[in-house]
């Protein structure tokens, strides 16, 4: 797609997503830095911010919509619903089971059992 400036930027939803990575991020990063370091690894985490919101922006200039969570539970299979309003003449037709093979049990060509000897 090609960038159009009038395309709606989800502002909201990209900065609750980034609050939710950096609470993460830096609860880790408090835990695994617990030497004095910590300071840094969390300043890294909040100059992540206006990166990923530079970059939320220009995608959605772009035209790139994620879906949401309840959008993908709603529609499974990845199937939307103009695809759920053709004709059934577009479904491919229904799988056959496979034929048996000497490979599987239903070949027929199996070794006779031994016999167990007994003395």
């Amino acid at each position: 797609m090609a960038w159009d400036s009038t395309r709606p930027v989800p502002w909201q939803r990209l900065i609750r997503e980034w609050l939710i990575y950096a609470a993460i991020m830096s609860a880790v990063f408090l835990l695994l830095f617990n030497d004095g370091n910590a300071l840094g690894a969390v300043a890294g985490v909040l100059i992540s911010g206006p990166l990923y919101l530079g970059f939320g922006w220009i995608l959605a200039k772009f035209g790139y919509e994620r879906k949401t969570l309840k959008e993908m539970r709603t529609q499974p299979d990845g199937s939307s619903s103009k695809s759920s309003s053709k004709d059934d003449d577009d479904r491919p037709a229904e799988r056959r089971p496979v034929a048996p093979t000497s490979r599987t049990a239903g070949g027929g060509n199996r070794p006779p059992a031994k016999k167990n000897r007994r003395r």
